[in-house]
């Protein structure tokens, strides 16, 4: 027999009362009837009517937007950009939330998944549950920190580029993103005809005056004559290996972090922040407080921004291991990091190269995994080596919190942890966990 179609909800409303915020930018209600409701655009504690987006009978949870709000929480806000809102514009989570108040939401998911994921308490992992807005992004309600040096976006039947709809591949045609840094904002992109492209990338490197555009073409379609109103790099995406070539000027842009410049080329991964580099760089050390001498680990290690640091404070006997999968980061780490002879790069995913090198033992571990975290293997092997400190970069709270656990499993405990906001407007968070063996002091 045939199973019965689920009747589709999409398009339903329900009056509720919004509770707890959620991990991934909603907060959380229920429909008279007991369902699940992962809300957008809403605050805890208003009365609100939610209008359904996916769900059906009998799901474990539906998803849904506040479309009128009936008791505003005191933290609410009228959202500063036109773009953003129920069906709109997807790249915001918190527009519409006072700054202050999305810092705490953030507080709030991170202390949940800890507790929820790790059974530790921001007291356990010595963390006084405040995310710190970077410098120069405490701005008074209704101002937006222009912060986004990297911004993708997506381009329509007609040439038009935009920024995708929440969980869609429609477009919302933008003339300007609040979010985006000033110099990705000067190229002027949304003004441009794009016909042929299926998406534009746009990156406005910090500490230089480095400007790169990354196109993806449709297939079959010619590259335009890129004019913009601002110098700039050209570079496209193959569409049969995916790879990016230079179309014209540099095949990379430089960024600046901790006194040195970092080549990024083709699109590389750097923090989008302009000053999430510098933020991480100084909370990582200030909890490593490396010593002349030691041997490090940086896993995950992109261009080299953490080895670099380290191998300026470990001195000439100190030495630094990175392993990096991408070949191309690869080759910018090992030419940023060339008047360091004492380090070294390995290409490779970390849970096969660790192993090989023969490594038993390392005086501190850098590591900034990919939003999936390293899982149980690659803890297990990073509890064995030993290091008097660890410290963990993560933008994923719940990846952060299942590693710790492991760790946990493997004898070491959390010293401090720190927040940072480092995406404002969304419900994105950095955070850097340092830890140490849990014998230690005992």
């Amino acid at each position: 027999m045939q199973a019965e179609e689920k009747k589709s909800l999409v398009g339903e409303e329900y009056e509720v009362e919004i509770g707890p915020v959620a991990h991934g930018g909603h907060c959380i209600a229920r429909t008279a009837e007991g369902q699940v409701l992962f809300v957008r655009h809403a605050l805890p504690g208003e009365r609100v009517v939610v209008r359904v987006t996916e769900g059906e009978e009998g799901a474990r949870f539906l998803r849904a937007d506040a479309v009128r709000i009936l008791e505003p929480s005191k933290d609410r806000i009228e959202a500063p950009c036109p773009f953003a809102g129920p069906g709109r514009c997807g790249g915001c989570d918190w527009q519409h939330a006072k700054p202050g108040a999305q810092r705490r939401l953030k507080g709030e998911v991170i202390a949940e998944q800890l507790k929820r994921l790790a059974g530790l308490t921001p007291e356990e992992v010595g963390w006084d549950g405040t995310v710190v807005p970077a410098e120069g992004d405490k701005l008074p309600a209704g101002q937006v920190p222009q912060w986004r040096t990297r911004v993708q976006y997506a381009v329509d039947a007609e040439g038009h580029a935009g920024l995708r709809r929440h969980r869609s591949h429609e477009i919302e045609r933008i003339d300007h993103c609040m979010i985006a840094a000033e110099g990705v904002s000067e190229l002027g992109i949304e003004r441009r005809d794009w016909t042929g492209m299926e998406s534009v990338e746009a990156i406005a490197a910090t500490g230089s005056q480095d400007r790169q555009v990354i196109l993806t073409p449709r297939p079959g379609a010619r590259l335009p004559l890129v004019e913009l109103d601002k110098p700039v790099s050209v570079l496209r995406v193959d569409e049969k290996s995916g790879g990016v070539h230079r179309v014209h000027g540099r095949p990379f842009v430089r960024e600046r972090a901790d006194g040195r410049t970092h080549r990024v080329a083709g699109g590389g991964f750097w923090q989008v922040h302009p000053k999430a580099a510098d933020t991480l760089v100084t909370a990582v050390m200030q909890g490593l407080l490396p010593r002349k001498g030691e041997m490090a680990l940086d896993l995950y290690c992109g261009v080299g921004l953490f080895a670099g640091a380290l191998a300026d404070r470990l001195g000439e006997k100190g030495a630094v291991l990175g392993i990096e999968s991408g070949k191309r980061a690869v080759e910018d780490a090992r030419h940023n990091l060339a008047d360091f002879p004492r380090v070294r790069i390995e290409q490779g995913k970390v849970e096969s190269v660790l192993p090989r090198t023969g490594i038993t033992e390392v005086d501190l571990i850098v590591l900034d995994p990919p939003r999936a975290g390293a899982g149980r293997t690659t803890v297990a092997h990073l509890c064995s080596l030993d290091a008097r400190r660890i410290a963990y970069v993560a933008c994923d709270p719940a990846a952060l919190a299942r590693d710790l656990a492991y760790f946990r499993e493997g004898g070491y405990r959390v010293r401090t942890l720190r927040a940072f906001d480092l995406f404002p407007m969304t419900s994105h968070v950095e955070c850097v966990a340092v830890l140490e063996p849990a014998t230690k002091g005992l």
